[in-house]
């Protein structure tokens, strides 16, 4: 029975610990209902009815079946590709922030992406007209298995 008890109570701490660093390394647009801070003020006092409130309020993971994209990344010299994030300064932090799940945004009105080789018909073109000349370069096929000489 204690140990039941200490397994538990070890499940919940974990239950709880993860839902915290969760609620952390989300970047602040993708809360709802609070504000960050708030979300790790109610997690870390209420523990496990805070976490519990994260798991229901937070965005699904899978939300939308588009590609992701990421925020784009500031050059050391202020200037950044295309104008985004005006007064920030990129550190090793936002990097650490973008590398988690949560940060990345779906694409709006984006197709997705090929899952494999076999899905993408530009790859299917190149490797059938690479077929195609080694087969007129490499000789004859043989009749009847259809390989190279």
């Amino acid at each position: 029975m204690l140990l039941s008890g200490a397994l538990f109570a070890l499940f919940m701490m974990g239950f709880w610990l993860y839902c915290l660093t969760d609620a952390i390394l989300t970047p602040a647009p993708r809360c709802r209902g609070l504000t960050k801070p708030a979300w790790i003020a109610v997690i870390a006092v209420t523990f496990i009815g805070g976490a519990l409130a994260w798991l229901i309020m937070r965005r699904p993971a899978r939300d939308a079946p588009g590609p992701l994209t990421t925020v784009p990344r500031r050059d050391p010299d202020g200037s950044d590709d295309e104008g985004h994030l005006p007064g920030h300064r990129w550190t090793a932090a936002d990097d650490a922030i973008m590398r988690h799940p949560a940060a990345r945004a779906p694409v709006a009105g984006s197709q997705a992406a090929p899952k494999g080789p076999d899905d993408d018909p530009e790859f299917l073109r190149a490797l059938g007209r690479d077929i195609h000349g080694n087969q007129q370069a490499g000789g004859e096929a043989r009749p009847e298995t259809g390989e190279h000489a």
